[in-house]
């Protein structure tokens, strides 16, 4: 079974147990969150597609640390002008553990 789930304004495919990574979320770690924008079900070949949610569907995960991605360098150059600009970037990231997939009736 698995659900797609509104997250920081970005969609996730989550299944229960699973850790993923979000944009930074301003909960605590160890707390715990419920998720109510669920777009789709999956459940054993049964899809429910919600417009755009499903009323009572809920993910409920648990904030297990808050890390920062990998650098990610920004590199320009105008040719025979002489402009180089050269940046890094690393994005703040929350980890979370789906906990509980509960379905809307």
């Amino acid at each position: 079974m698995y659900v797609i789930v509104e997250i920081a304004g970005q969609q996730f495919k989550v299944e229960k147990e699973r850790k993923i990574f979000v944009h930074r979320l301003p909960n605590a770690e160890g707390e715990q969150i419920d998720f109510d924008k669920v777009m789709l079900v999956d459940n054993e070949d049964t899809i429910a597609v919600g417009t755009p949610y499903l009323k009572g569907a809920k993910v409920s995960a648990k904030v297990l640390n808050h890390v920062k991605g990998d650098k990610v360098f920004v590199f320009k150059k105008k040719r025979r002008k002489g402009y180089i600009k050269f940046n890094g970037h690393r994005q703040y990231f929350s980890q979370i553990l789906i906990e509980n997939i509960e379905l809307g009736k």
